[in-house]
């Protein structure tokens, strides 16, 4: 590398659940800089999920952390150039990429969903992950699907 990597940026914890996660997650939401209506969406959601959620003894946050965790994937597939021939290598993923991962999916299918509002996209995804169900949690089924069906190839990671 011809610079010095540059030092990752404390995040400041968002002001009702006072988790950095939350604001992770609300950077990833907002859109054209608009990061208040980004935090109404979410805490909306999470509203949402506090009223439907079935298992009493969770919080939202609580549900929307595992939600988060049923989504992330733990090895995916890259490129990589050999002889020639381009082969999909399974490799290990670094802890901040999984989050990274799971977040812009939970976000992304949220996104495709048929409901009226974001919120309710949302909170919809989010339920559905919270139950392994859903396009986000098939994302990763494929992507772990992907890794197994290429592992012979595991050999030539770098």
């Amino acid at each position: 590398m011809r610079k010095k990597q540059s030092k990752k940026r404390p995040m400041l914890p968002d002001p009702k659940f006072n988790d950095q996660l939350v604001t992770r997650f609300v950077n990833n939401l907002m859109l054209h800089g608009k990061k208040s209506t980004a935090y109404n969406l979410f805490y909306d959601a999470i509203g949402i999920v506090d009223k439907r959620k079935q298992n009493e003894e969770k919080t939202a946050i609580e549900v929307w952390k595992d939600a988060l965790s049923n989504v992330m994937p733990h090895v995916e597939v890259r490129s990589r150039r050999i002889g020639g021939a381009t082969f999909q290598i399974p490799m290990q993923i670094r802890p901040d990429r999984k989050v990274s991962l799971a977040i812009k999916w939970l976000i992304g299918f949220a996104r495709k969903r048929n409901e009226k509002s974001m919120s309710e996209k949302l909170a919809n995804e989010i339920l559905s992950a919270f139950k392994e169900e859903g396009a986000a949690v098939k994302k990763r089924v494929d992507t772990h699907k992907m890794a197994e069906a290429n592992k012979a190839f595991s050999h030539f990671r770098f």
